[in-house]
């Protein structure tokens, strides 16, 4: 029965139909690739394998609608990258989420213009900026000073996006403790001079 979906007309025609034999057949023949490409692009194991499962999943569930697909193999990698691309959208959007909320307390400090405080903090926070592990603080340095995403970060530094936010959120943790109530203006200071924190002149 496999021989018959080596065409790829009866392969999407059987799966278009609900055959699960079809769906089968392409995880067994195409889910080991898909999942090599999805981390060629992500640089994780476990988030290749999210996508890959992901595509398998989306493809199941909107079957009847792919009977006009030319090569059922070129549709599964466009998805999977397709698949990539919105979750870095989903994270960018998360990332922006959470910064926003702290726009309420930089506009009371700007609005102050309390230039010694403002000196006060930045020279705190650029002190246990520098305390943080080498790692740690390469890592948050290059994501809040250069702007780079998780997936940027683990590319330069040959390592996986699950190592670079368990760095970003060790980074997160220490500071959190080290700066107590300063700790809720760290965000703002980023955010308003993405660089010119980290050069400052006290």
């Amino acid at each position: 029965m496999r021989t018959l979906f080596l065409n790829n007309e009866i392969l999407i025609k059987e799966l278009s139909n609900g055959n699960e034999k079809a769906l089968d057949y392409l995880m067994d023949n195409f889910h080991q690739p898909l999942c090599a490409y999805a981390s060629s692009l992500c640089h994780d194991h476990d988030t290749s394998k999210d996508i890959v499962q992901n595509v398998f999943i989306r493809l199941w569930v909107k079957r009847k609608e792919i009977k006009d697909i030319r090569s059922i193999k070129d549709f599964l990698y466009k998805s999977v990258r397709n698949e990539f691309i919105d979750e870095q959208r989903k994270e960018k959007r998360r990332s922006l989420a959470y910064e926003e909320r702290y726009i309420q307390s930089l506009n009371a400090i700007v609005e102050n213009h309390d230039e010694e405080l403002l000196k006060k903090r930045i020279s705190l926070i650029q002190l246990e900026i520098e305390k943080l592990p080498k790692r740690c603080k390469e890592t948050f340095l290059l994501s809040k000073k250069e702007g780079l995403s998780n997936s940027e970060i683990a590319t330069y530094m040959k390592v996986s996006i699950k190592t670079v936010e368990r760095q970003m959120t060790k980074a997160f943790d220490i500071l959190r403790v080290k700066l107590k109530n300063e700790f809720k203006h760290l965000f703002f200071f980023l955010i308003l001079s993405r660089k010119n924190i980290f050069n400052y002149n006290i």
